[in-house]
């Protein structure tokens, strides 16, 4: 893929995340939560130009980083979403407004990495952004899981006749 289809596919996977995470939505416990990041790794780590040749040891450290500060923040922002059993049972989630702070969080980060990797004269593509956003929604949607796997569902009486 190149530059300006990833940045597509960033673009529409970001909006679709952000636009399903501020509804009020039922929590599917059987969801694939590693699908959609395997496809973004897949297409992030097929590419030759993921790590820029002239600095490869500044350029995995900069991938490293930035891979280990989304799984970092995606663990706070899977924390942010608020869960709740409704009458019928069922499991529902919608993100609070902590998950605004996550996103703002994790724009700072990434754009200091990108800052850093520039001064340093590191030629960053969208590969590396694309590889980040995978390892971000794989662990928000793990901590989501275990979450909704450790509440306790309401107990309820049902009318005897």
């Amino acid at each position: 893929m190149n530059g300006t289809l990833n940045i597509l596919a960033i673009v529409a996977v970001v909006a679709l995340v952000v636009a399903r995470q501020f509804k009020a939505r039922k929590f599917d416990t059987e969801r694939r939560v590693w699908l959609l990041p395997v496809i973004l790794a897949f297409l992030a780590l097929r590419d030759p130009h993921l790590l820029d040749p002239h600095h490869q040891a500044v350029s995995v450290a900069l991938l490293a980083a930035g891979v280990l500060v989304e799984i970092g923040l995606g663990s706070v922002w899977g924390w942010t979403a608020r869960l709740w059993y409704a009458e019928d049972g069922s499991l529902w989630t919608k993100g609070s407004p902590a998950a605004l702070a996550a996103w703002a969080g994790m724009i700072v980060l990434r754009g200091g990495l990108y800052v850093l990797g520039s001064a340093l004269g590191v030629h960053q593509g969208t590969n590396s952004l694309m590889l980040a956003l995978a390892a971000l929604l794989l662990v928000r949607g793990l901590v989501l899981g275990w979450r909704a796997r450790t509440m306790e569902a309401p107990y309820r009486v049902s009318a005897v006749r």
